[in-house]
């Protein structure tokens, strides 16, 4: 028993998540939508938005779901909105996903912040 609540404090307060680091295929479609965020030139807006909601990932993952029918549609595949999702219910995926807008930035405008 105790066993078990030790065990389960450790992953409470785990860095990274259960589903272990992020694969090249969800930093590529981290990247192709840093890319397009970029080219509407909405790069810092987006980071502001997305550093102020880090603490509540879990939470805006799940309005994504919610809004999945009106947004697959129009901006996204249904497989990629669904790995997107994915990628943000994760502790560290608003941290690469803002990295990789910080990135596409740099790329596209030449200076860093």
């Amino acid at each position: 028993m105790m066993n078990r609540f030790v065990d389960g404090m450790r992953r409470a307060f785990a860095m990274q998540g259960p589903h272990g680091p992020l694969t090249d295929e969800d930093h590529a479609l981290l990247r192709r939508l840093a890319d397009k965020i970029v080219a509407r030139r909405m790069a810092l807006p987006a980071t502001l938005f997305l550093q102020s909601v880090q603490p509540l990932n879990a939470i805006g993952s799940q309005a994504m779901v919610f809004l999945r029918p009106f947004l697959t549609g129009l901006f996204f595949k249904q497989a990629d909105y669904d790995q997107v999702v994915a990628i943000l219910e994760r502790r560290e995926g608003i941290g690469a996903l803002v990295d990789a807008i910080e990135a596409a930035r740099v790329e596209t405008e030449g200076k860093p912040q």
